[in-house]
């Protein structure tokens, strides 16, 4: 399984502060599937640089991008919507279960915006950047993550 995860951060991608929630869901990937490939990048809160990251990693053919950051209701946040514009199908069922079981642990779940869909064959999961979060929502993933491979394929149940 090959993994891209996109830090999407103005002040990680400018050196302000240290990635925290990329390099953790990498870890937790590795923990989960010995063996998958997991590549990370940092880019700021901008349209091109973000649909850039996208394009870059779709032709390396990767199974999952999972994004972490910009899901929030900041004039900066734009994560959702340039996801939504770049994929071809929508997964609701996938950022639905996000906030339901983020919302568990903290009522500001509801103000998160995360999108997950489909561009080919490849998933792209938005998560929101804090480290419970992807904590959670990697966890969350990970049971489906091999199945959801297989169905996109044509594989059966």
């Amino acid at each position: 399984m090959k993994v891209t995860v996109i830090t999407i951060s103005d002040r990680a991608a400018e050196g302000i502060y240290e990635d925290l929630s990329g390099p953790e869901i990498e870890s937790i990937l590795q923990d989960s599937y010995p063996g998958v490939q997991v590549s990370r990048e940092i880019v700021p809160d901008r349209r091109e640089k973000i649909l850039a990251a996208f394009s870059g990693h779709r032709s390396a053919e990767v199974d999952y991008i999972i994004t972490t950051g910009g899901t929030g209701i900041s004039p900066r946040d734009i994560t959702p919507e340039v996801t939504a514009e770049y994929c071809d199908r929508e997964l609701p069922g996938i950022a639905e279960t996000l906030r339901a079981e983020s919302y568990r642990e903290t009522r500001n779940a509801m103000l998160s915006r995360g999108y997950a869909g489909l561009k080919g064959n490849t998933f792209i999961i938005n998560f929101p950047g804090s480290l419970k979060a992807v904590r959670l929502c990697t966890k969350l993933l990970i049971p489906v993550m091999e199945h959801g491979l297989k169905m996109l394929r044509g594989g059966g149940h």
